[in-house]
């Protein structure tokens, strides 16, 4: 099949991003042809992709997104493809892969009456409605069951439209057998002393994620822990706030920031700690990642993914409504206890968890819909 994946913006440490990349080879690898769309792209193009960016110019995002679509489906009109496969929720799709959570729930629960009157979440409530409305076609590939209940309050979609994902981290995340000499050569590297506690948070969206929270667990800690803790936030983020924030609490000397960095297999071993006390999180791969690496996540029930850490018992999941206090207690505790104790629970939870199939799941979902649109 020639089969067209389709998203707003393409950048190299994006989870979404990284997603489409991994279904469209699984899909490559089993010899179809791979058409991508996008307003943005940063990076490499993976062998064999066929990219297409339309450079658009627009003053806001909603509209600059309906000239995208337009472009779009003139430019399949112009070149037909077998299955369009969104990675955003777009009109006239064939299949859509739902990494966000649904975002009716949290217009009309979260929200007042006038919020859903402004343009841009009106845009959003209607492309969202192109994607799920009863009356459509369009099939779901959900990475959150939980989720699929909560469209289906708000829009009735068929139960046969869903398709639920397993998850999909990629095995290089896994501890190798030299795990130990990496983490020695990366802490040297990065200046962190045998003695000191390395903080991670690592994902793109730092005030989704919760950065907010972890520097002000931070700026908790009894003096001597903080002075011997070091904290490094990585992700695609303007970081200006938050370091404006850190330098507030008195703790910039302990926090560093990064973009996207490369060698996150190497960070997940010489780091002590996964923070993420995400506000929302459809899922939360990272928390997945960090395990497998044998490194302890103090996280939170709104990650898809939490009930992974409680039933590895790799860390800590804190409730909601979210308290900060509790999750100072939390980050006290954790930061207590040696990153020696976690690797064998790491290991058992990696060789046993069935968490590595989602991009060859996703292939066996397009071919079937491409094999019935025939």
């Amino acid at each position: 099949m020639n089969i067209a994946f389709i998203l707003y913006k393409y950048f190299p440490f994006g989870g979404l991003q990284r997603n489409m990349v991994s279904i469209a080879q699984a899909c490559q690898a089993r010899g179809h042809s791979i058409q991508v769309y996008t307003a943005s792209w940063e990076g490499e193009v993976p062998p064999g992709f066929n990219v297409k960016v339309f450079n658009i110019s627009a003053m806001t995002n909603h509209s600059r997104n309906i000239k995208f679509n337009r472009l779009v489906k003139q430019a399949i009109a112009d070149n037909p493809v077998d299955l369009l496969v969104g990675f955003n929720k777009i009109p006239d799709i064939d299949l859509y892969y739902a990494a966000d959570p649904c975002f009716a729930a949290k217009a009309y629960e979260d929200y007042s009456f006038w919020y859903r009157l402004t343009p841009r979440v009106k845009h959003a409530l209607e492309y969202e409605d192109s994607v799920f409305n009863d009356r459509l076609k369009t099939h779901i590939m959900l990475v959150s069951a939980r989720e699929q209940e909560v469209f289906q309050r708000y829009y009735g979609t068929q139960e046969e439209r869903f398709h639920v994902l397993p998850p999909g981290i990629h095995p290089s995340r896994i501890a190798p057998d030299n795990a130990a000499e990496i983490r020695q050569t990366f802490r040297r590297e990065e200046g962190i002393k045998d003695d000191e506690k390395l903080l991670l948070a690592l994902g793109s969206g730092f005030k989704t994620k919760g950065v907010d929270r972890t520097l002000e667990g931070v700026k908790s800690l009894p003096q001597h822990i903080r002075q011997q803790t070091k904290l490094f936030i990585i992700g695609q983020d303007n970081p200006k706030p938050f370091q404006k924030a850190a330098q507030a609490l008195g703790i910039g000397d302990r926090v560093s920031f990064f973009p996207g960095r490369e060698d996150v297999p190497r960070i997940l071993l010489g780091a002590d700690l996964l923070v993420h006390p995400a506000y929302r999180e459809n899922t939360g791969n990272v928390l997945l990642e960090a395990m497998v690496a044998g490194l302890p996540v103090l996280t939170t029930d709104s990650c898809g993914y939490a009930h992974y850490v409680s039933e590895a018992n790799m860390g800590m999941i804190l409730p909601t409504p979210f308290q900060q206090e509790l999750f100072n207690q939390a980050l006290l505790k954790l930061l207590q206890r040696p990153r020696e104790e976690w690797q064998d629970k790491g290991q058992q939870f990696a060789q046993s968890a069935d968490i590595y199939q989602r991009p060859q799941h996703a292939a066996d979902i397009i071919e079937l819909l491409g094999q019935e649109k025939k």
